[in-house]
């Protein structure tokens, strides 16, 4: 049970701090109208992942086990160059939480559309929640519970401190821009390395 509690949270909170589409639009939205009004679209992700996750969850189910475990080491890997590139990030002083003033959707509709659009959150779930939850479930239903209600808890949670974070982002010093980067980095670091020794002992 901790184990899932762990990853699901775990990968919530990295994939919020990681740049992207989502986070682009989140940026933009509350640097252009404020925090309040953006806050609604941190629930976007309830609302665009279910047609992903049921159009992954049917294709997993096509593959047998030992299948789903190299996709699971493959989603270790991946985790392991989302930090990877993290770093990079951090040490070139660049930042997610830099405003991207070009994106304009306004709405929470429009978020939805912006994740739906989205590669990562089909990567996450093919490579990481996918396997992962299918295992769970196999072990018992309440664990695969955990592990989504722990994922998209954190998921909406952090969205909605992020967007507070860029509304306030011109008083944030660089320093703070990087101290996140480098905890996403190293979080990601810690999964990718779970993830890929779960898959490849299975394997073998």
């Amino acid at each position: 049970m901790l184990p899932y509690l762990i990853l699901g949270g775990g990968f919530a909170f990295a994939a919020v701090l990681q740049p992207g589409p989502l986070q682009a639009f989140l940026l933009s939205r509350a640097a252009s109208a404020g925090w309040k009004r953006t806050l609604p679209a941190a629930l976007s992700p309830l609302l665009s992942d279910g047609p992903i996750a049921l159009l992954v969850l049917f294709a997993l189910g096509r593959i047998p086990p030992i299948g789903q475990q190299a996709l699971r080491a493959a989603g270790g890997l991946l985790l392991l160059y989302l930090a990877w590139t993290a770093t990079r990030q951090a040490r070139s002083g660049t930042s997610p939480l830099e405003p991207d003033r070009s994106s304009g959707p306004r709405t929470l509709l429009q978020a939805v559309m912006v994740n739906l659009l989205n590669p990562n959150p089909y990567l996450g779930w093919a490579l990481v929640l996918g396997p992962s939850a299918v295992s769970a479930w196999r072990e018992s239903p309440v664990h695969a519970a955990i592990l989504l209600t722990a994922f998209y808890g954190v998921m909406v949670v952090g969205l909605a401190v992020f967007i507070v974070l860029a509304g306030m982002v011109r008083l944030l010093p660089r320093r703070a821009h990087r101290a996140l980067v480098y905890a996403s980095a190293a979080i990601l670091a810690a999964l990718g390395i779970w993830q890929l020794v779960l898959g490849v002992r299975s394997i073998g």
